[in-house]
């Protein structure tokens, strides 16, 4: 069996789906599963990441020539706003985009039961739920850098941090607002800033956060970020798996999250802590309960425990199984 792995735009998409192709390529490698990551249709199954122009071209070509067509669905109108310049005005628009692309493929892999059940609004094509996995391998010997990366951005522990790109979807203003209402603990966003492509009133956030509020920007090596931070704090407002959320659960470290129905596979009080109400006070509340080492180190192994059945050798399995029954 031969694969076309796509990833159209490659050399510019970066964050949660540039890392999932870079698991699903590890994948593939450990599967000993031949594969190009040149779009073609002399393979047995195409396989696009992203549906732009050249992969919807490339999916009806394939479907025309008997190719199957699977294809990740890591994009949603939903999750497309707020993010960042110009995306709020083109969400609209990407939906019937999508509806029509998405349409086109023999097989759709949602990376949550949330995304699937999105994606099932948009076509009738087949949806399965693969995670986008953790590379727990990628994390290795992070504890070693903690003295670094916390002298680096002058953090004392126990502090608060995010991992991923800085936009206001992902709850930007929550964390900035704790920030400011807790000033005895320090925040950190690990991940680049891009301000040239973020609108007014995300640099407004950044710009006026308090002193106990560190942007990095981008970061050499991210396993630092998991190694001076000590609670994992992610109001996101829309998500569609979150692979910073499963690397910090590997890492042991404790998770609070918003209520979102993507995180419903989580259970509050065992592997995490879910803020239900819209507002900064339960997060607030939440982080001072999480000042006790005891609940942090509790949260924190359970999580660990928790992630193991996203790990990479699982999630293999299933695209091996997705691919053989397509082709």
């Amino acid at each position: 069996m031969k694969i076309s792995h796509y990833f159209e735009f490659e050399d510019r998409v970066t964050g949660g789906i540039h890392e999932s192709v870079v698991h699903q390529r590890k994948m593939l490698d450990r599967l000993d599963i031949e594969y190009t990551t040149e779009p073609t249709l002399e393979a047995d199954v195409f396989h696009c990441n992203l549906m732009g122009p050249r992969s919807v071209w490339y999916a009806r070509r394939a479907g025309a020539r008997g190719v199957p067509v699977v294809a990740n669905t890591h994009v949603t109108a939903e999750d497309f706003g707020d993010s960042f310049r110009f995306t709020n005005a083109l969400a609209k628009p990407l939906k019937p985009y999508l509806e029509r692309a998405y349409g086109l493929a023999d097989a759709l892999v949602c990376p949550s039961a949330y995304n699937q059940r999105l994606i099932e609004t948009y076509t009738d094509a087949p949806t399965t739920v693969i995670s986008n996995g953790v590379d727990r391998e990628k994390l290795e010997g992070f504890e070693s850098l903690e003295a670094e990366y916390r002298e680096r951005y002058d953090l004392d522990p126990p502090t608060v941090f995010l991992v991923g790109h800085v936009i206001k979807r992902k709850g930007l203003e929550t964390f900035v607002e704790l920030a400011r209402r807790m000033p005895e603990l320090d925040f950190a966003w690990f991940g680049p800033l891009d301000l040239s492509l973020k609108g007014t009133e995300t640099t407004r956030l950044i710009e006026n956060s308090p002193d106990n509020c560190t942007f990095t920007g981008y970061v050499d090596d991210i396993r630092g970020a998991f190694a001076a931070g000590d609670v994992f704090c992610f109001p996101t407002h829309e998500e569609n798996e979150g692979i910073a959320l499963l690397e910090a659960m590997t890492a042991g470290k404790p998770v609070l999250v918003r209520d979102i129905e993507t995180f419903s596979w989580l259970e509050d009080g065992d592997d995490s802590l879910k803020v239900a109400d819209s507002g900064v006070g339960g997060f607030e509340a939440a982080l001072n309960r999480l000042k006790d080492p005891t609940l942090r180190d509790r949260l924190g192994t359970n999580a660990a425990r928790r992630s193991e059945e996203f790990s990479l050798s699982t999630v293999a399995n299933q695209y091996q199984s997705l691919y053989e029954e397509v082709a």
